[in-house]
Formats: C-alpha cells, structure tokens, sequence
C-alpha cells in the first residue's frame, strides 16, 4: 500500500515544493515536468560535483544545495525526488522522512532490504507518501504482456533476455559494483515484471559472472536467475551488459499451455501452432512525466498510484535472494510473509 490514505487528499496544497537529489537522466526527465506544471515548483536540486549541479540548477531555475543531507533538511520542500546512485537511495529516503518529507525515489528502494523494510516502516509511522518509481509496470511492453497473458492458458515457463553490448565501457557508476549493487537488484525491474505478473516466489538459484578491469569496476557482468513460483510457473531472469557482449538483445517468452508469446520493447506475437499474430505494444516514451503526474495527483487528490510498496519490497527480497544464491552457489528459498 502507499502510505497515505489515497480515498481523501492530504494536506499538501498546490504548489507542491519539490528538491531533487540527482543531476542525471532520470533527473532531467522529473525536472522538464515539473517546471511546466502549475501543480509544483523546483526548488532545490543536489548534485555529486558542484559545476554540474550550478548548470543543472540554472536551466531550471532552482537553487543548488550543498548536499542531499543539507535538502531533506529544508523547511521549505514538501516532497523529495531521489534520483541518484542506487547505494544512497534508502538513506536519503529514510533521511527525508526523518524531517517530514513526502519522498519518491527511484527503484531500487535500497540495496538493502532492513534499510527499504525501514523506509517503508517509517513512512507508515510519519504518514508521508514513499513512492517508488517502477516505470516499466506503466509502460506499453507491460502492459501488452499483462492484456495477452489469458490468451495463452496456464503458463508454466517464460525467460526474460536483456543484454546489452557496449563497444568501450565508460567509468560509470552503472559499472561499479558498491554503487550499482548486486546487478539484479540495482536492475530489479527485471524480477518486478515477473513478480508483478506471477506473484509468489518459492526458490531462487542463481549465478553471476564479472570481468572486473580494477577494484570496484567491471567492464561487463552476466546474472542467469532461476525462479520456481508458487503456481508452478519456472522463470528464467537473464541480464548482462558491458563489452563482452557482441549483441545486443531485449526479449520477453511466455510459454502457455495453448500458445507462446514473444515481446521485444517494439512488439509482440502470439504463435498457436501455424498461426501466427502480431501484438501491439504501446510507447516507452513519456514514462517519467506520467509517473511525476500519477505523484502530484496523488499527493494533492488521494488519487491512488499504480504500484505500492509491500510489492516493490517483495521484488526486492526476491533479487537478495538471488544475491546470496550466487554468493553461495545453493539454492534460496523465498520466505513469503
């Protein structure tokens, strides 16, 4: 549930004073939408180097604050937009509702699934809003899936592919192992997207592999996960990226009973025997606006959002387990409560 009581407004009156954590893509995309949007007003944006947030802050007109301790600090902000390396999230969400912040942070909640079941805990506690965005649940692909699935009768096996191939790997944080974290929970919309669709999990077995260049960085990594659901369905999470990788690719396989459905982001098909029918898949585009949209209606009317938190934290308590199946090498059971 999110934590606020969505059937009535709260007590947050429009404009919504909004800081953001963050200077990068995600950032910018939140940015845009609010500085043309009469419902909130940028306030205060904290960025890792000084030059980038300065820049950051003059194209929208926002004033840059020393660090994201000294924004949740701010008497003047009603919500806090966490968009920056997936290590600080949980302690910037838990440090802006400490002073009485409604917070939305991008997944994952946490790294870390005590400090996300804190965060989540102490939202509850101070009656604020912690939303975490999960953007793919919103989009086209998703959606599509969602819609076919009856078409295709009892499901029992379906693999999600997504690799991407990198000619020259950048020294990025997406690439450094204590700031992304364990690759499939810093990309823990890949297991969301199956919990979503199948919930409960009741085993995980998984395996990892890096190429490490120097302490903390890597220049390519692949996860293979294996999850076994309570209603029989075996699923198979497959994510790399990096410059061991020749190709590229992006597929979504659902095996039924009566039929399979195959997904790229672009389109889908259902195949029954001979027959073979093309699926229309919405837009990726606009994902950020809509969900910034879906935040300000449901801070200013109660209007509920399209994902809650009990299921953001399963998912991350799914992608740990695939975590320490790795570390370990054995398979993890799933306690579900």
């Amino acid at each position: 549930m999110t934590n606020i009581d969505t059937r009535s407004p709260c007590s947050v009156h429009a404009p919504i004073r909004v800081g953001i954590v963050g200077t990068g893509f995600a950032a910018k995309l939140r940015a845009e939408m609010l500085q043309t949007d009469a419902r909130a007003h940028l306030v205060t944006v904290a960025g890792h180097t000084p030059d980038k947030t300065e820049a950051f802050c003059e194209a929208f007109g926002a004033e840059a604050a020393v660090s994201w301790r000294k924004l949740v600090e701010r008497n003047d902000l009603d919500l806090v937009i966490v968009c920056t390396v997936n290590r600080d999230h949980g302690a910037i969400a838990i440090a802006a509702l400490e002073n009485d912040k409604h917070v939305v942070v991008e997944y994952p909640l946490s790294l870390d699934v005590s400090e996300g079941e804190r965060a989540i805990e102490l939202a509850t506690q101070k009656q604020k809003l912690l939303h975490i965005e999960h953007i793919e649940l919103l989009g086209g692909l998703h959606q599509a899936i969602k819609t076919s699935l009856p078409l295709i009768g009892k499901v029992f096996y379906t693999r999600y592919v997504t690799i991407t191939a990198q000619r020259s790997v950048p020294k990025r944080w997406t690439y450094q192992h204590s700031l992304f974290g364990f690759p499939l929970i810093g990309a823990i919309s890949r297991l969301h997207r199956f919990t979503d669709l199948f919930g409960e999990v009741t085993s995980v077995n998984c395996q990892t592999q890096f190429w490490d260049t120097q302490p903390d960085f890597y220049k390519a990594c692949l996860c293979n996960a294996q999850l076994r659901f309570a209603n029989g369905v075996l699923a198979e999470a497959v994510y790399g990226k990096g410059e061991t990788f020749s190709q590229s690719e992006n597929v979504f396989t659902i095996y039924g009973e009566e039929g399979t459905l195959v997904f790229t982001p672009e389109s889908g098909e259902l195949i029954q025997g001979e027959n073979r029918q093309k699926i229309e898949v919405g837009t990726r585009r606009g994902l950020f606006a809509k969900d910034t949209d879906m935040v300000l209606e449901c801070l200013l009317n109660g209007t509920p959002l399209y994902v809650n938190n009990a299921s953001s934290l399963y998912a991350l308590k799914v992608a740990d387990a695939a975590r320490r199946s790795s570390e370990t090498r054995q398979n993890v059971a799933v306690i579900n409560s």
